[in-house]
Protein backbone atom coordinates (compact mmCIF):
# COMPACT_ATOMS: atom_id res chain seq x y z
CA UNK A 1 0.00 0.00 0.00
CA UNK A 2 2.14 3.09 0.97
CA UNK A 3 6.21 2.43 1.04
CA UNK A 4 6.91 5.54 2.40
CA UNK A 5 5.11 8.28 4.82
CA UNK A 6 5.95 11.77 5.25
CA UNK A 7 5.03 13.33 8.95
CA UNK A 8 5.18 16.83 9.27
CA UNK A 9 5.60 18.17 12.81
CA UNK A 10 5.80 21.38 14.41
CA UNK A 11 6.25 20.01 17.91
CA UNK A 12 2.88 20.25 19.50
CA UNK A 13 0.50 18.12 21.61
CA UNK A 14 -1.43 18.05 18.74
CA UNK A 15 1.41 16.96 16.27
CA UNK A 16 2.62 14.77 18.43
CA UNK A 17 -0.48 12.76 17.60
CA UNK A 18 0.02 12.73 14.03
CA UNK A 19 3.65 11.33 14.63
CA UNK A 20 2.22 8.73 16.46
CA UNK A 21 -0.30 8.10 14.04
CA UNK A 22 1.97 8.12 11.29
CA UNK A 23 4.87 5.85 12.92
CA UNK A 24 1.86 3.36 13.67
CA UNK A 25 0.91 3.41 10.29
CA UNK A 26 4.79 3.00 8.91
CA UNK A 27 4.75 0.36 11.77
CA UNK A 28 1.88 -2.44 10.41
CA UNK A 29 2.93 -1.68 6.43
CA UNK A 30 6.41 -2.10 7.40
CA UNK A 31 6.73 1.04 5.51
CA UNK A 32 9.84 4.00 5.51
CA UNK A 33 9.06 6.99 7.52
CA UNK A 34 10.48 10.54 7.09
CA UNK A 35 9.95 13.58 9.47
CA UNK A 36 9.58 16.79 8.27
CA UNK A 37 9.88 19.97 10.13
CA UNK A 38 9.88 23.45 9.17
CA UNK A 39 10.32 26.95 10.36
CA UNK A 40 8.27 30.06 8.99
CA UNK A 41 10.74 32.82 7.31
CA UNK A 42 12.31 35.46 8.68
CA UNK A 43 9.95 39.03 9.00
CA UNK A 44 12.16 41.56 10.21
CA UNK A 45 10.47 44.50 11.90
CA UNK A 46 13.65 46.85 11.51
CA UNK A 47 13.89 50.70 11.63
CA UNK A 48 15.79 52.10 8.19
CA UNK A 49 19.11 53.36 9.81
CA UNK A 50 21.94 51.39 10.42
CA UNK A 51 21.88 50.79 13.76
CA UNK A 52 18.38 49.09 12.80
CA UNK A 53 19.67 47.06 10.47
CA UNK A 54 22.44 45.83 12.36
CA UNK A 55 19.83 45.27 15.04
CA UNK A 56 18.01 43.27 12.68
CA UNK A 57 20.45 41.38 11.22
CA UNK A 58 21.46 39.59 15.05
CA UNK A 59 18.00 39.24 15.81
CA UNK A 60 17.62 37.08 12.89
CA UNK A 61 20.87 35.30 13.16
CA UNK A 62 19.39 34.69 17.30
CA UNK A 63 16.45 33.45 15.99
CA UNK A 64 17.61 31.48 13.41
CA UNK A 65 19.78 29.52 16.34
CA UNK A 66 16.39 29.09 18.09
CA UNK A 67 14.40 27.63 15.51
CA UNK A 68 17.57 25.50 14.84
CA UNK A 69 17.36 24.42 18.52
CA UNK A 70 13.59 24.05 18.28
CA UNK A 71 13.94 21.88 15.11
CA UNK A 72 16.76 19.67 16.21
CA UNK A 73 14.66 19.00 19.78
CA UNK A 74 11.46 17.81 17.75
CA UNK A 75 13.42 15.59 15.42
CA UNK A 76 15.24 14.26 18.27
CA UNK A 77 12.08 13.37 20.23
CA UNK A 78 10.70 11.97 16.89
CA UNK A 79 13.61 9.43 16.45
CA UNK A 80 13.20 8.10 20.06
CA UNK A 81 9.19 7.70 19.58
CA UNK A 82 10.41 5.71 15.99
CA UNK A 83 12.84 3.59 17.52
CA UNK A 84 10.31 2.95 20.18
CA UNK A 85 7.82 2.04 17.13
CA UNK A 86 10.74 -0.25 15.48
CA UNK A 87 10.57 1.89 12.53
CA UNK A 88 13.34 3.16 10.11
CA UNK A 89 12.91 7.27 10.40
CA UNK A 90 14.89 10.27 8.80
CA UNK A 91 14.26 13.61 9.44
CA UNK A 92 14.53 16.63 7.94
CA UNK A 93 14.66 20.59 8.73
CA UNK A 94 13.56 23.02 6.22
CA UNK A 95 14.18 26.12 7.36
CA UNK A 96 12.08 29.82 6.97
CA UNK A 97 9.83 28.48 4.31
CA UNK A 98 5.83 28.42 4.54
CA UNK A 99 5.32 25.09 6.42
CA UNK A 100 2.67 23.98 3.51
CA UNK A 101 5.19 24.29 0.73
CA UNK A 102 8.22 23.11 2.44
CA UNK A 103 5.90 19.49 2.85
CA UNK A 104 4.94 18.91 -0.36
CA UNK A 105 8.49 19.92 -1.33
CA UNK A 106 9.99 17.25 0.95
CA UNK A 107 6.75 14.76 -0.11
CA UNK A 108 8.51 14.80 -3.44
CA UNK A 109 11.90 14.81 -2.72
CA UNK A 110 11.85 11.68 -0.73
CA UNK A 111 9.57 10.08 -2.88
CA UNK A 112 6.92 9.74 -0.16
CA UNK A 113 3.61 7.98 -1.17
CA UNK A 114 1.61 9.44 1.63
CA UNK A 115 1.97 13.09 4.24
CA UNK A 116 0.24 12.36 7.97
CA UNK A 117 0.22 15.68 9.74
CA UNK A 118 -2.20 17.07 12.24
CA UNK A 119 -4.75 19.49 12.18
CA UNK A 120 -6.64 21.66 14.53
CA UNK A 121 -10.10 21.58 12.88
CA UNK A 122 -10.91 25.02 13.35
CA UNK A 123 -13.93 26.18 11.10
CA UNK A 124 -15.28 29.95 10.14
CA UNK A 125 -13.95 32.78 11.10
CA UNK A 126 -10.69 31.37 13.21
CA UNK A 127 -10.01 29.26 10.18
CA UNK A 128 -10.19 32.49 7.85
CA UNK A 129 -7.79 33.96 10.81
CA UNK A 130 -5.45 31.63 11.55
CA UNK A 131 -5.35 29.78 8.08
CA UNK A 132 -4.44 26.09 7.84
CA UNK A 133 -1.15 24.67 6.80
CA UNK A 134 -3.25 21.18 6.74
CA UNK A 135 -6.17 22.49 3.66
CA UNK A 136 -3.33 24.38 1.57
CA UNK A 137 -0.93 20.83 1.46
CA UNK A 138 -4.51 18.96 1.02
CA UNK A 139 -5.85 21.02 -2.02
CA UNK A 140 -2.59 22.05 -3.40
CA UNK A 141 -0.44 18.81 -3.28
CA UNK A 142 -0.82 15.74 -5.47
CA UNK A 143 -0.61 13.05 -2.75
CA UNK A 144 -3.03 11.29 -0.20
CA UNK A 145 -2.83 12.95 3.13
CA UNK A 146 -3.85 11.53 6.37
CA UNK A 147 -4.84 14.57 8.68
CA UNK A 148 -4.98 13.34 12.54
CA UNK A 149 -6.68 15.86 15.19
Amino acid sequence: MYRHILIASDGSVLAGKGLDAGLALASALQAKATLVTVSDPWQAVVAAEPSGLALGAELREQQGAEKLAQAQAIMDEARVRASRSGVALDTLYVPERLADEAILEAADRCGADLIVMASHGHRGLRKLLLGSQTQSVVNRGHLPVLVVR
